[in-house]
């Protein structure tokens, strides 16, 4: 039976606070589901979410909480950030997604610093991949960038990750120079958790210029990761991606010749090099856009993901 949830805030009968939150959360919580998260996401002794504690709420609840509490100031989703919970987490990060794409430059700026001071809570792969492109890459919008190396050099493997998916923010938007950069950063890094999110965030450049992929492959691919290239080359030609995976660089096409853009549209522009061609993107509701199906790049745990 769907749970409904009850309308507490909309009738004025409670208040906008993390205490009223974790009740709700508390009255959506599955033990079955909870079960199956703890397996899923690794938080067993010795794994990447050692500790992590699930009570099995559903992400589409999730959404409906985070309309309802829309307007919660930003020091009650810090107490929601700071929980042993995930779900409680995962809230707190789509209500500083939404509250950052309504707010005006001071408020943004609160919030990119409570994110960074928070890394320790975002500690889970879902928790940064449905937040670090809209709050840090968003705010590093012409601004430097060197937070983003930082990041990258972290023994954090978590803040490592929030600096290759804060990229996409760019990626999005025809801008390539910060995803290759943090990429070449990682090439080696050990934690196959970085290697799917290098190559899932190559793959996102790829699908949008083939030689910008073509041309970060050409001198690396022999020494990635086999994750990651597989990962980063999965929406080439099933030849050119057996071609990476042999390693038969005669068969890889010469990603400096316009001739090599095989998916280039009648009249489509052809780059030569990673030259951003932007895009207008419009602001529309984050808090359901953080996570809705089709709206964010395929995520790299897509094809075991439990339906939550």
């Amino acid at each position: 039976m769907r749970r409904v949830l009850e309308p507490a805030i909309a009738d004025g009968r409670a208040p906008l606070t993390a205490t009223t939150l974790r009740t709700q959360l508390r009255a959506l919580a599955r033990p079955r589901d909870a079960a199956v998260l703890q397996r899923f996401f690794k938080t067993g002794k010795g794994e990447y979410g050692e500790g992590d504690v699930f009570i099995g709420v559903r992400l589409p609840e999730l959404r409906t909480l985070c309309r309802e509490y829309r307007g919660i100031a930003v020091s009650e989703i810090s107490q929601l950030l700071r929980s042993r919970v995930h779900e409680e987490r995962l809230l707190a990060l789509l209500l500083l997604v939404d509250a950052f794409h309504r707010s005006g430059v001071t408020e943004q700026r609160k919030i990119y610093n409570l994110y960074l001071a928070s890394t320790a809570f975002i500690n889970n792969w879902d928790l940064v991949d449905s937040s670090a492109h809209h709050i840090v890459g968003a705010w590093l919008e012409g601004r430097s960038r060197a937070p983003l190396r930082r990041l990258a050099r972290s023994s954090s493997v978590w803040e490592r990750r929030i600096a290759t998916i804060a990229t996409f923010h760019f990626t999005r938007r025809g801008e390539f120079e910060d995803t290759l950069l943090v990429a070449d950063r990682l090439l080696n890094d050990p934690h196959d958790l970085i290697h799917k999110a290098v190559g899932w965030m190559l793959r996102e450049i790829g699908n949008r210029n083939r030689t910008a992929l073509r041309r970060f492959l050409k001198d690396r691919y022999r020494r990635m990761p086999r994750t990651m290239l597989r990962y980063a080359i999965e929406k080439l030609s099933e030849k050119e991606r057996l071609a990476y995976l042999r390693g038969l660089s005669r068969s890889i096409p010469d990603a400096i010749h316009p001739s090599a853009e095989p998916d280039a549209g009648k009249g489509a522009e052809r780059q030569r090099d990673w030259v951003p061609v932007r895009a207008e993107v419009g602001h529309r509701d984050r808090c359901d856009r953080a996570t809705r199906a089709g709206d964010e790049p395929e995520n790299t745990q897509r094809d075991d993901m439990p339906r939550r």
